[in-house]
């Protein structure tokens, strides 16, 4: 994959970026390049990229063109940095740097009037130093919020070209990506053909709140194809792919999310998700919460328009259960997460696959021989459990639930305390989706070296912020992974800061994410066709007709084949030969 070197650039001036290609892939390039117009001797000019109220976002439609240009630019090396225009016939123009100043007036006003603990801060600054330190290039994570505050409401088309020009390569590699994903998510695919021309989401105005990645903009993608509006925000600061976000926001998607975002940069992408005059959301897709909790919180006069909300994470599901006991829960709300399939795939197959990719990519470690406590039973800690068992790993298991810890012994892994292992573990691991796991006791009584990380959903497993005080030292050894080194000189690694370890530090298997995506979809196209009366304000299972409907588009991809019951069958089990073949109750 080629690689696009991003230039640091004053924050008073504002150059067009330069590509560094090979030979090979200049052709290809060109194609996808902004066409460049010169207006004038001194200051070169772009056409628009991006149509305005364009409501189909064609970057994500395999074997749509992006403009043709006679020309395309980059910087040469021998001549410090000067940059030029490089012509279909080779020959290579000169053209000097442009030196006029763009202001983003509309965009830097509003950005700097969000409040923060340390005051007003300037657009180009507002990326804390934690977050430009430890995830990368500050220049490429401000280039990224940028083009993404830009691109999202579509306000300035001029704006748009200056800032596309950094990305339009990884826009391209991205289009590549997500065709590439249309393959690994068939189901998706599937209901997109089989519903695009009944169009179920035609009027809905869905605000999202997930991880933005290259598989949540196949499901943005199909969600527009049946007709709905999107505006989203990332539900982790650690987690966006930060060129998928660019891209989507290209396309024509609002987005507002980037790799590192500080805490006070979180709330303020939600509310701007949410707050737009002369758009309000009537449906909610969210996992965790935040994004309900903060309309509740901030706006709750909207949510006399909104039908329902689709929460898919245990936390989530959770505030939910919370609000509906105490009377404050004044619409339909759908719960994904204990959906079976949701259960099983997303949560048990997907971990029992991302754990060691998470734990290899920041750590190198050899699983052969470690002890490991993993902290919670459930679907999550089971698919932990087994990858690292079949590893060689010794597998040490805490429990609060005696039919989960009845299961890990039937499994072979022994049933203990915390306080019992934590000083001769290796590798610790949480997975309960609870507050204050491994307390700071915990902490200070782990082994030299020990690793720490989390794998629920919650980054509140692990009391972080115990360790933030005057007489432990952070090292930051790498992106993602940190050293807390204690007086002694003992220390630990802690990983992801105790958040979410696969989203954070590697990658999920689309073909997981597949599941869930299309169990979103569905119970979003559920919830918004529902007939008045049919769901009262409480939160409800996904039913399981529609859990077994996405389990069938998947079979295709095994060439599986189900096996079809006889009427005499189909009686004697009291069953409809076309299912449900489980009762609601079933997980």
């Amino acid at each position: 994959m080629a690689e696009v070197e991003l230039k640091d650039v004053p924050s008073k001036e504002l150059t067009p970026e330069s590509h560094l290609t090979t030979k090979a892939d200049d052709k290809e390039i060109v194609e996808s390049e902004p066409k460049a117009v010169a207006t004038s001797a001194s200051t070169p000019t772009m056409e628009p990229i991006v149509k305005t109220g364009d409501p189909s976002p064609g970057f994500l439609i395999p074997n749509t063109k992006m403009p043709q240009a006679s020309a395309m630019k980059r910087t040469d090396p021998q001549q410090n940095g000067g940059e030029a225009f490089v012509n279909r016939d080779g020959t290579v123009a000169e053209a000097p740097r442009l030196k006029k100043q763009i202001q983003f007036a509309d965009q830097k006003q509003e950005f700097n009037k969000r409040p923060t603990k340390i005051g007003r801060r300037s657009l180009s600054r507002s990326i804390s130093q934690s977050s430009t330190d430890s995830y990368g290039s500050g220049t490429e994570n401000t280039r990224v919020r940028e083009l993404v505050l830009v691109l999202s409401d579509q306000q300035n088309t001029s704006m748009t070209n200056v800032f596309f020009s950094c990305w339009n390569v990884g826009s391209k590699i991205t289009c590549r990506l997500l065709c590439l994903l249309h393959t690994e998510m068939p189901a998706l695919m599937a209901l997109r053909k089989r519903a695009q021309g009944e169009k179920p989401l035609a009027g809905a105005k869905v605000v999202g709140c997930t991880h933005i990645t290259a598989q949540t903009a196949v499901l943005m993608e199909t969600l527009s194809a049946l007709g709905a509006q999107c505006r989203w925000a990332a539900c982790n600061i650690y987690s966006t792919q930060n060129e998928v976000a660019a891209a989507l926001a290209e396309g024509g998607f609002s987005v507002f999310a980037w790799k590192g975002e500080s805490e006070d940069d979180f709330w303020w992408c939600i509310d701007r998700c949410v707050n737009l005059e002369g758009w309000q959301p009537n449906m909610i897709l969210d996992d965790g919460g935040d994004l309900t909790h903060w309309i509740y919180k901030k706006y709750p006069n909207m949510f006399k328009k909104i039908k329902g909300i689709v929460e898919e994470s245990v936390t989530g599901v959770h505030r939910l259960y919370q609000l509906s006991k105490a009377g404050k829960l004044c619409v339909p709300a759908m719960n994904v997460n204990d959906s079976v399939t949701k259960q099983k795939f997303d949560n048990l197959y997907c971990c029992r696959e991302s754990i060691l990719d998470g734990l290899k990519r920041t750590t190198d470690v050899m699983f052969g021989g470690k002890q490991v406590v993993v902290c919670g039973y459930g679907e999550v800690g089971k698919g932990c459990c087994a990858a690292l068992k079949a590893m060689g790993s010794i597998v040490y298991v805490t429990e609060i639930d005696p039919i989960c810890a009845l299961q890990a012994c039937m499994d072979g892994f022994r049933l203990v305390k915390l306080n019992e292992v934590i000083r001769q573990v290796d590798i610790v691991i949480t997975c309960t989706g609870n507050k204050n796991v491994v307390v700071r006791e915990y902490l200070d009584r782990m082994k030299n070296g020990c690793i720490v990380c989390n794998m629920g959903h919650s980054n509140t497993e692990i009391d972080v912020a115990s360790l933030r005080t005057p007489e432990l030292t952070w090292e930051r050894v790498r992106s993602q992974v940190d050293h807390v080194i204690w007086p002694d000189g003992k220390r630990i690694v802690l990983l992801a800061e105790g958040r979410l370890l696969n989203l954070s530090c590697s990658t999920v298997p689309t073909f997981v994410l597949s599941i869930t995506a299309t169990t979103q979809a569905l119970a979003l196209i559920e919830l918004y066709n529902a007939p008045e009366g049919r769901y009262k304000q409480d939160v409800y299972l996904l039913p399981k007709k529609m859990d077994e409907y996405v389990a069938s588009l998947h079979l295709p991809t095994f060439d599986a084949h189900l096996t079809e019951l006889s009427d005499e069958q189909a009686k004697y089990l009291g069953l409809n030969k076309n299912g449900p073949f489980k009762p609601n109750y079933y997980r």
